[in-house]
C-alpha cells in the first residue's frame, strides 16, 4: 500500500535529466517516509471525510441555494509523473467561469459567488480532494497540482516536482494562500503568474522536496490548520524578501 517511486529509466523522458536526478536521490533514500505517506494519506483522508460528512452536506446545499450549476467543480491537472486527472472542488465560480476570464484568480474576481468567496477564505473548498486522496490521484502534503498549460512551462528542474502526487497542502501554500490579492495587482495576471508567481512558489516546493519526510509532512499539516484559522506559527519571507 505504500508509495511507489518509479525507477529511473522508468520515468517519462522530461524528467530524465541531471536536474531531476538530485531530487530523485534524496526522495529515493527515504523509503520509510514514502511508504508511510500513503498509509498516513488514506487513513487521515477517511478520518476527515467521516468528520466533515455533514459539513460538506450544508456547504453542498448552500452552494445549490446561492447560484445555478452544479455544487462540484472539475479540471483537468497534472499529477505524478505528468499524469493528468481530475480535480474536486465545491464550485466558488460562476457557471463558465473559465470562459470569462483568466485561469487564475484574482482577489474581488467577479465570477466569485457569495458562498464561494467564503469556502475560499477558510480553503473548504479543497475539502472534495479528499476523494482525490483516496483514489490516489493526490496526497495530503505535496506541490499544489497546476494546469496542464502552466506545466508546459516548467523548467527542466520545476519538473522535479512531479516526482511526487500533488498535494492538498504545501509550505508553498502557506506563504501564498493570499496569492489572489498579489495578482490583484497586476496588468496582466495570467502573466503575472507565470512570470513571477509560478518560479517563487517553484523554489519554495523545491526545497520541500530536500527536506522531504513524513515528519517534515505532519508539520505542514499542522502549520496548515495553525494559518487556516488564523494563528500563523510561520513567518514566510519570500524570495523577493517581502514578508505576506
Amino acid at each position: 500500500m505504500g508509495m511507489q517511486l518509479r525507477r529511473w529509466n522508468s520515468l517519462p523522458d522530461v524528467m530524465k535529466t541531471k536536474e531531476v536526478r538530485k531530487y530523485y536521490n534524496i526522495i529515493k533514500r527515504r523509503q520509510v517516509s514514502l511508504k508511510l505517506k500513503r498509509v498516513f494519506d488514506v487513513v487521515v483522508a477517511s478520518i476527515m471525510l467521516i468528520f466533515l460528512a455533514i459539513p460538506m452536506l450544508v456547504i453542498a446545499v448552500c452552494i445549490k441555494l446561492d447560484s445555478r450549476g452544479p455544487v462540484f467543480f472539475r479540471q483537468e491537472r497534472v499529477t505524478q509523473y505528468g499524469r493528468i486527472f481530475k480535480i474536486y472542488k465545491f464550485r466558488t465560480m460562476v457557471v463558465d467561469a473559465p470562459k470569462l476570464g483568466a485561469s487564475v484568480t484574482v482577489d474581488n474576481d467577479s465570477r466569485i459567488t457569495r458562498v464561494g468567496r467564503v469556502l475560499r477564505k477558510i480553503r473548504a473548498d479543497e475539502f472534495p480532494q479528499l476523494f482525490n486522496i483516496l483514489n490516489g490521484d493526490m496526497t495530503l502534503v505535496g506541490t499544489r497540482p497546476e494546469v496542464p498549460e502552466y506545466v508546459k512551462k516548467y523548467t527542466k528542474e520545476m519538473y522535479a516536482t512531479l516526482l511526487l502526487p500533488a498535494g492538498l497542502t504545501s509550505r508553498t501554500s502557506i506563504a501564498y494562500k493570499d496569492e489572489d490579492k498579489i495578482l490583484a495587482g497586476a496588468d496582466n495576471p495570467a502573466e503575472a503568474y507565470v512570470n513571477e508567481v509560478l518560479p517563487a512558489k517553484m523554489m519554495y516546493n523545491l526545497e520541500a522536496l530536500k527536506k522531504f519526510g513524513f515528519k517534515e509532512d505532519c508539520r505542514v499539516l499542522w502549520d496548515t490548520f495553525a494559518s487556516v484559522v488564523g494563528n500563523d506559527r510561520l513567518s514566510v519571507t519570500r524570495r523577493t524578501g517581502r514578508k505576506r
